[in-house]
């Protein structure tokens, strides 16, 4: 059975739990998941300074478990790292927030998207910018607690978030919807009955896009040099070792 490395690059090993439940259940037979936690940075990321050094983290998870794996699925939505994980890794590498933009702009469909946290929307739209996207974005709409907040208290944001994606429908004009964040897994089937557009789970997307990847991928070719001061696993992997 092949392995997928799901990274969580935040340090908060609850939400990598609730989202590696999500995949295993989505998997099935398919692939054995292995889950690791950032071993550094921000609890849950809630700002480009955070996201910053999640990227790191994520490269130092994948330096020191990547091993053996058939493919890697960063499971945070907004991707940090993920560049350079693609660079680095021999292996199909899937990002939540791409796998999820690419699902909800199928078709030509106009999409927004909901999640924690007063800094993802300016994050996000140039994510989507950089994706290609922009021309079908309908619009970002966050919610006052951050993904960890919603993750420890899923019925207190429930109404929020269903309002915030019913907006982006009725208001921004979305044909389709992402519930994007790791902390939010499980959340989109619950709120679809109020949302008049499909409401899509970043979790989910992500998943079915890295068993749709697996067996593919090719040699990294990447600029190897010595580094100073950080982990052993990841002074190798970069110094070409």
């Amino acid at each position: 059975m092949p392995r997928i490395l799901l990274i969580n690059p935040n340090t908060s090993a609850a939400v990598t739990d609730l989202a590696a439940g999500h995949v295993r259940r989505i998997a099935g037979a398919e692939a054995e998941i292995v889950a690791v936690t950032g071993r550094f940075g921000a609890r849950y990321i809630a700002s480009r300074a955070a996201a910053a050094i999640a990227g790191h983290a994520a490269l130092d998870a994948f330096a020191e478990h990547g091993a053996g794996c058939a493919a890697v699925y960063l499971a945070c939505f907004g991707d940090p790292g993920l560049a350079a994980l693609k660079e680095v890794a021999p292996v199909p590498v899937v990002g939540m927030a791409e796998a999820s933009c690419h699902a909800a702009a199928a078709g030509g469909r106009r999409f927004g998207i909901v999640t924690g946290g007063a800094a993802w929307p300016a994050m996000l739209a140039e994510f989507v910018a950089l994706l290609g996207l922009a021309g079908q974005l309908a619009g970002i709409r966050a919610v006052a607690p951050t993904g960890g907040a919603i993750a420890r208290d899923p019925e207190g944001a429930l109404a929020a978030l269903a309002a915030a994606c019913r907006a982006c429908a009725e208001t921004d004009g979305a044909q389709a919807v992402i519930l994007g964040g790791a902390g939010l897994a499980g959340l989109a089937a619950r709120i679809q009955p109020a949302v008049p557009c499909p409401v899509l789970c970043s979790v989910e997307a992500g998943t079915r896009a890295v068993l749709a990847a697996l067996g593919g991928g090719a040699a990294p070719a990447f600029a190897t040099s010595e580094s100073v001061g950080l982990g052993p696993g990841l002074t190798r992997l970069l110094g070409g070792a």
